[in-house]
């Protein structure tokens, strides 16, 4: 059952480790199969070393095991959230990289200082408020995707594909697995060097209007960087 999407899944946890973004077994990724309804994601602690295509878990919107005879990562529930938020998102990324990571604890949003931020985020990463007790207590992984879909009410998910929670970590998105993953290590490089910026005692944002000609210049319904497909071969 979705083979093809179980190994790019498996490559695409395995890439968050050969970008540094994760240390044993702290991320995981998932991919949705919008088709079926189905979601494939990394099995719950298990070593990326020792992992297969075939470890990789099959659960449904309900987090109930369709396929595979692991349980799968503990944060299956917060995707699922992401999944439903989000309907145009069809991979989700967690890890705890270390700048990224760093924001989250300090509960700050990642500003945008230059066009390198720019580039893949519309403005600054936002970071959710902190879980209630109660939230915590119950339910703890299902009201982390809460929050974070709390947190993008009026933001284009689509613009800032990424999250920053509280005390937590990072969470990223995107049309496929692998394009998640390429944003966590967009997202890792831009707070490593947002780190650096305020370092060198520069606070200010980069103006709105450079934000907007990178970002548009490369997601705008007229972006001209990069190549244009050739259609005829």
């Amino acid at each position: 059952m979705l083979e093809e999407l179980k190994e790019r899944v498996y490559k695409a946890n395995l890439g968050l480790v050969e970008l540094g973004l994760v240390i044993f077994t702290w991320g995981n990724v998932s991919a949705v199969d919008r088709n079926t309804g189905l979601i494939v994601i990394k099995p719950s602690g298990v070593d990326y070393e020792a992992m297969k295509p075939g470890d990789m878990a099959v659960v449904d919107f309900t987090g109930r095991i369709v396929e595979g005879s692991l349980n799968p990562s503990s944060d299956t529930p917060t995707h699922i959230e992401l999944y439903k938020a989000f309907p145009r998102v069809g991979g989700v990324v967690h890890t705890h990289s270390k700048y990224a990571t760093a924001f989250a604890q300090s509960g700050r949003e990642l500003p945008a200082y230059g066009t390198t931020h720019a580039d893949y985020f519309r403005g600054p990463v936002p970071c959710t408020r902190a879980l209630y007790d109660a939230e915590t207590a119950s339910e703890y992984e299902r009201n982390t995707g809460l929050v974070i879909a709390e947190t993008f009410a009026g933001l284009d998910p689509g613009a800032v594909p990424a999250c920053l929670v509280k005390s937590h970590g990072p969470f990223t998105w995107g049309e496929s697995c692998e394009e998640a993953v390429y944003h966590a290590a967009v997202l890792e490089y831009c707070a490593q060097m947002a780190m650096m910026t305020e370092s060198l005692g520069q606070t200010q944002p980069v103006g709105q209007f450079l934000l907007d000609r990178h970002y548009l210049r490369k997601h705008g319904e007229n972006a001209y960087y990069g190549q244009k497909e050739n259609v005829n071969g």
